[in-house]
């Protein structure tokens, strides 16, 4: 195999663990909020925050690293607008991201708490939810369209 192939390969990979952690994530944060099951809640953000920081973080990391490195590798123009194009929808989704880590954080602390003190959450939680909804759908969709241009190279 070649170090071009290698890395695509590896870049592929990353890809499917941003998008396949993020829908995960979604999914399982999405489902506890209409849980009445405060356990279940708490459950569900504390391992959406771990899932970020094992999963999450390290391919968005390395995104735009073996990005560079197959433009390098390939010969592709830097400028090129399909690749413009997705590192501003890359940007816009670590824009998205970056504000979702600290609800998470926040909506995990809030459980915490509620939880051990057996208390109602707070009147913020569900605002602070809304927001973490909010946010992930432009950045689901963006992941969507990078996919669309890394295949089809359209613009």
């Amino acid at each position: 195999m070649t170090l071009y192939l290698t890395v695509k390969t590896l870049h592929i990979l990353s890809a499917a663990v941003l998008f396949g952690t993020g829908a995960g994530i979604a999914f399982f944060m999405f489902r506890s909020y209409f849980s009445d099951d405060s356990g279940a809640r708490l459950y569900a953000a504390r391992n959406t925050v771990l899932a970020d920081y094992l999963f999450t973080l390290p391919a968005a990391i390395f995104q735009p690293v073996s990005g560079v490195w197959l433009i390098h590798l390939a010969g592709y123009s830097w400028d090129s607008a399909w690749l413009v194009a997705s590192y501003v929808l890359y940007l816009l989704i670590g824009l998205c991201w970056f504000p979702v880590i600290w609800i998470q954080i926040k909506l995990k602390q809030q459980l915490i708490l509620a939880n051990a003190t057996q208390s109602p959450l707070p009147s913020d939680y569900r605002k602070l939810f809304h927001w973490w909804i909010a946010l992930g759908i432009p950045a689901f969709i963006s992941i969507l369209i990078i996919f669309f241009l890394m295949v089809l190279k359209p613009l």
